[in-house]
């Protein structure tokens, strides 16, 4: 994934996705979790002063790809995403699917994601 500010992107998908950082480089950052990895790489500088950043950031949803990461608790996820300048949907925007219920949303950079957690047992979770 590229980034404009590789340290703060990094941060925000190990305090909400909860990936582990295992390299530090200058212009990347890779972050784990068992059977994935998730580079965070800056974007020349040639291209990143084109790039506008927003505050709260502009979804980039004209993107082909969206990375799906499972975690606990969506509602935590949501209240850290908010900390660091990224934003997970609201509550009524969840649904259920294949056993989880999912949520979209976007990094501080505009990245569109998806968060998953698991349903319990006789969970249907939101519409």
């Amino acid at each position: 994934m590229y980034a404009v500010d590789v340290p703060w992107v990094a941060s925000f998908y190990e305090m909400v996705a909860g990936l582990a950082r295992t390299t530090t480089e200058p212009g990347y950052v890779i972050l784990e979790s068992p059977g994935f990895e998730l580079a965070v790489v800056e974007i020349p500088a040639h291209l990143a002063q084109e790039i506008a950043l927003a505050t709260p950031a502009v979804r980039r949803e004209d993107t082909p790809v969206k990375v799906a990461f499972f975690v606990p608790s969506i509602a935590h996820a949501r209240e850290v995403a908010s900390t660091l300048g990224g934003v997970i949907d609201p509550v009524d925007r969840e649904w259920s699917f294949q056993g989880n219920l999912v949520c979209d949303g976007n990094d501080p950079e505009g990245n569109v994601l998806q968060l998953r957690q698991p349903l319990e047992v006789g969970d249907g979770g939101s519409a």
